[in-house]
């Protein structure tokens, strides 16, 4: 079976649907997952060490404290309590534990993470702690691997990232955002593709093959991770983009597809996902389960 990461602390945080962030996502992709007969490996929590890989030991230890300041935490979008400190360590503990089960055995999914806004200094968007970034500096740290490849399809340009690896040759980030969309600084990935707004699925699956295709044979990784966030659906009240539910699919397929003929192992990370419905969104992540199971 497909490694699958979950934790219950995903959902630690009591937001309401009112919220931009629809946090209950999580458990409903679990359920619908459940469901239909996945069963799931439960990560520990990151450590405060592996943390500071990628942010400032400073940041890290207010996060941890509740001690963040308000100007902050209203950049970040949510008020910093012990509840939200302990669902963003489960999900970076779990990006962690999906990159190790990866190597092991060709891919895996954690399902939570994509924080790509957060850079050294915080975090921004949502995103409190950048798990993609610690995992990857954990396994180069550990001797793992050598060279890693971020693919980041979520709709927002992976602006954390970019700023974390900038001067650092072993992580190559690969981004495919809309281009009038949020962040409005987008520093420089090694690769960076801008949408315009409405782009619909063909033009779109046309931009990520490219993309996807350069970055492997470019960066000839030992790894990928792969940012899937459904916030490119036609339906996201953040996204700006048109993709249609079949148009994800293909998506998530084709880089499956790509890392599998290429022998690199692929971890999958959930990303954005802002639809009002939060039923809809959770059954659009299972997208992702669903194109990794027909490589496993």
């Amino acid at each position: 079976m497909l490694p699958i990461i979950h934790h219950p602390d995903y959902d630690a945080a009591t937001i309401g649907d009112d919220h931009r962030f629809p946090m209950r996502k999580y458990t409903l992709v679990a359920r619908l997952l459940a469901e239909r007969g996945y069963t799931f490996e439960q990560p520990k929590h990151a450590a405060q060490t592996a943390l500071e890989r990628a942010h400032s030991e400073t940041y890290v230890r207010a996060v941890l404290t509740s001690q963040l300041d308000p100007k902050h935490a209203r950049r970040v979008g949510f008020e910093m309590t012990p509840a939200i400190a302990a669902r963003t360590c489960a999900s970076v503990g779990g990006t962690e534990l999906a990159a190790r089960r990866a190597l092991e055995t060709g891919q895996a999914v954690n399902l939570a993470g994509g924080s790509h806004h957060a850079d050294f200094e915080g975090g921004a968007g949502f995103c409190v702690f950048n798990d993609v970034a610690v995992a990857a500096l954990s396994l180069l740290q550990e001797g793992r691997v050598d060279r890693i490849a971020v693919v980041d399809l979520d709709v927002h340009h992976g602006d954390g990232t970019a700023r974390i690896f900038a001067d650092d040759p072993r992580v190559f980030t690969a981004s495919l955002h809309c281009e009038q969309n949020w962040p409005r600084e987008k520093p420089p990935s090694n690769l960076d593709v801008g949408l315009e707004k409405g782009t619909e699925d063909e033009a779109y699956l046309a931009a990520a093959r490219s993309l996807v295709t350069e970055t492997l044979e470019t960066s000839k990784p030992d790894l990928v991770f792969y940012n899937a966030g459904v916030d490119p659906h036609t339906d996201d009240r953040l996204g700006l983009l048109a993709l249609s539910d079949q148009g994800l699919k293909a998506r998530d397929a084709l880089v499956a597809q790509a890392c599998q003929d290429c022998g690199i192992p692929l971890v999958g990370v959930l990303g954005g996902g802002y639809s009002k419905d939060a039923e809809a969104v959770a059954e659009r992540h299972t997208y992702l389960i669903e194109a990794f199971q027909k490589f496993t």
